[in-house]
């Protein structure tokens, strides 16, 4: 029996485990996002992540009906009631569970989702084929 070639063997690149994005204690239920940049189609864009019904949810910062950055202060996407991400801008509403746009210009879209999750103690966010890290990480 042979033993598979060494690049089978060799370690998982960081990406492909998860870029840490920040410890789970930091997205508390339904209240501010942690912010962080990424690049989506070669261009610099934020995205942000925040803990919706338990779980932690990310997106990239853009409103689907003009490409403009929705907080209405630094990390603050949720309207008065906690319930939906408030675009400040437009005033769409989405659901945060899986961004679809509810109500407001754009409804029936989506926001462009970030996947993230959640192991022990941290968050992580996964590069995709749109979506990558601003630098590429140390492997």
């Amino acid at each position: 029996m042979t033993s598979p070639p060494a690049a089978h063997n060799a370690p998982m690149p960081a990406h492909e485990k998860g870029i840490e994005l920040c410890d789970g204690s930091a997205l508390e239920e339904r209240g501010a996002a942690v912010l962080f940049d990424v690049m989506l189609w070669d261009e610099p864009v934020r995205a942000f992540a925040l803990r919706y019904d338990g779980r932690p949810v990310a997106y990239v910062n853009r409103c689907a009906h003009v490409p403009a950055e929705m907080d209405w202060q630094p990390g603050q996407f949720l309207d008065a009631s906690r319930e939906w991400i408030i675009c400040s801008i437009h005033g769409a509403l989405y659901q945060p569970a899986d961004g679809l746009c509810v109500g407001g210009p754009c409804k029936g879209s989506r926001l462009i989702p970030v996947r993230v999750e959640e192991r022990g103690d941290k968050v992580y966010w996964y590069p995709s084929r749109e979506i990558r890290p601003l630098f590429a990480p140390c492997s």
